[in-house]
């Protein structure tokens, strides 16, 4: 049986989907010491995305990657779910221009 998605709020609208975008993410939940930010670097760098991924001080993962619009909402996609012992519970997203000052996907701590 599928649990329900978590919920999401978005800041600006979606971008078109070969459009090189910008996602902001902060997800809350369970998102904490279950291998988040692990998975999160796998499932970018295979879609061949750049950004990094970190734990903040209030119990939630923050998330920023670059790359094509349909790439990125596959990791958004991704990020509402996250590995099996996640509990994602809401996912903040903003969506920006490039700065494209990243070179590869990284875990920052």
């Amino acid at each position: 049986m599928n649990e329900p998605r978590a919920s999401e709020s978005v800041s600006a609208e979606s971008p078109a989907p070969d459009e090189i975008r910008r996602l902001h993410a902060v997800v809350h939940g369970r998102v904490q010491g279950v291998h988040f930010r692990r998975d999160t670097e796998d499932a970018a760098r295979a879609l061949g995305l750049v950004g990094f991924v970190r734990n903040r001080w209030d119990r939630t993962v923050e998330v920023a990657a670059e790359g094509p619009a349909s790439r990125l909402k596959a990791l958004l996609a991704w990020l509402h779910e996250g590995p099996p012992l996640a509990r994602v519970t809401h996912v903040d997203v903003t969506w920006q221009p490039p700065t494209h000052d990243l070179d590869d996907f990284e875990v920052r701590w």
